[in-house]
């Protein structure tokens, strides 16, 4: 386990900085973490690049406290940002902070939290009686409870039966319900409905095409990039959908830039349809969505349940493997 860390903190200083590991986080700590940690007399965040076993420097100090418990960066991510870097000639600091969204490294924006209901004991036929008699509110809302196959959100329920949070509660309190707060996405497609299509019949430059790019997949190191020129209503994009399909066949991901913003919607219903019988497949990351809805789109892609991403530019930087 490595005693000491080197990271890239949340501030333009052009130089990488080192902090000794404390034995809690001991094994916990590594390349791609987040950390918060002392500068001068204040309190900064940064990404570790580097673990060290020794350190040369004086006087270091130790990390405060680790941000999570999966690294938010892989080590070929932190390679690209060393060669931008390089390459554009500008602070490591600043393109660290493009690889991600602002609401991920300042991570002021967390799980939306709701709760959820759910029957908790059967209720005798003589309790119901005696509830009809003297709170028939809670009968009514014990009726509704009862016939719950799975949880839902307790403010549904309440909608949809016209009663109120202290009828619940006082089921809960008579031990006839349950009540019980669980993390809940927010998922900017969430209310539209995706109708699940198949893959078309392609004519015979697009099969050529598939051809050529299912071929670059089983030897990507050594095969050139590809350009699959048509104009507009070639049906390009139906072979980026099999083409995509065949790549996530092989075990690994995709990402899908759009020229702009204002595309994003027809694409992402093309692939939300494709792959509609996994919801979660694909994600979206673009500056339209709200704080929440890129923290929990960005943590679906980072958890490996979203294995396709679309978005503008700086989809690039998704925290996708096995590209």
């Amino acid at each position: 386990m490595s005693a000491f860390v080197r990271v890239i903190i949340d501030r333009s200083i052009r130089r990488e900085l080192d902090y000794s590991v404390p034995e809690a986080m001991a094994g916990k700590v590594v390349v791609g973490s987040r950390v918060r940690v002392p500068f001068r007399a204040k309190t900064l965040l940064a990404t570790v690049v580097a673990t060290l076993e020794e350190s040369p420097a004086e006087g270091i100090k130790p990390i405060l406290a680790l941000l999570g418990e999966k690294p938010v960066l892989s080590a070929s991510l932190i390679e690209l940002a060393r060669w931008m870097a390089n390459y554009y000639c500008c602070p490591i600091e600043t393109v660290m902070r493009s690889l991600l969204p602002q609401v991920i490294r300042k991570a002021e924006v967390s799980w939306k939290k709701q709760l959820f209901v759910s029957p908790a004991r059967a209720a005798s036929a003589e309790e119901i009686e005696k509830l009809r008699k003297r709170a028939p509110r809670q009968a009514e809302l014990l009726d509704a409870v009862s016939q719950l196959t799975a949880p839902i959100p307790a403010a549904d329920l309440l909608r949809q039966t016209s009663l109120d949070n202290g009828t619940l509660r006082a089921l809960v309190k008579r031990g006839f319900a349950e009540l019980r707060e669980q993390a809940v996405e927010r998922d900017p497609h969430g209310t539209e409905d995706f109708i699940a299509d198949v893959d078309l019949t392609m004519n015979e430059e697009q099969t050529a095409a598939l051809r050529l790019i299912e071929g670059a997949l089983e030897k990507p190191e050594t095969h050139p990039p590809i350009l699959l020129h048509g104009v507009t209503g070639s049906g390009k994009t139906e072979v980026y959908l099999q083409a995509i399909r065949a790549t996530l066949a092989r075990g690994k991901t995709a990402i899908v830039l759009v020229p702009e913003i204002s595309l994003t919607p027809q694409t992402v219903e093309r692939f939300k349809s494709r792959f509609a019988s996994q919801p979660d497949m694909v994600a979206v990351l673009h500056s339209h969505l709200s704080e929440g809805e890129r923290h929990d789109e960005w943590h679906k892609l980072h958890s490996g349940r979203a294995r396709i991403v679309i978005g503008a530019r700086s989809a690039v930087f998704a925290p996708l493997d096995h590209l």
